[in-house]
């Protein structure tokens, strides 16, 4: 049986074998792959706005780092 796929959230993850992929969560596959973090993330940000998702970023052990929300978030700021 398949992973479950998260639709409403993007991914950018190390690369195991060096660099960095955006995935839509669950996804095996990555939506692209950069050398850098600085550019995927950069990609990232602007597929995560173009489909309204969220976008986590992952540091280099994997551990979710940073999360911005381009879509219907569920806990907005106060202000």
């Amino acid at each position: 049986m398949a992973g479950k796929r998260d639709g409403g959230t993007h991914h950018v993850v190390p690369n195991k074998a060096g660099g960095w992929d955006v995935k839509l969560g669950g996804g095996e596959r990555a939506s692209g792959h950069f050398d850098t973090k600085r550019e995927a993330v950069d990609h990232g940000r602007g597929v995560s706005r173009n489909q309204q998702t969220e976008l986590k970023i992952h540091n280099q052990d994997g551990r979710i780092a940073q999360s911005d929300s381009h879509g219907n978030d569920p806990n907005p700021p106060r202000g």
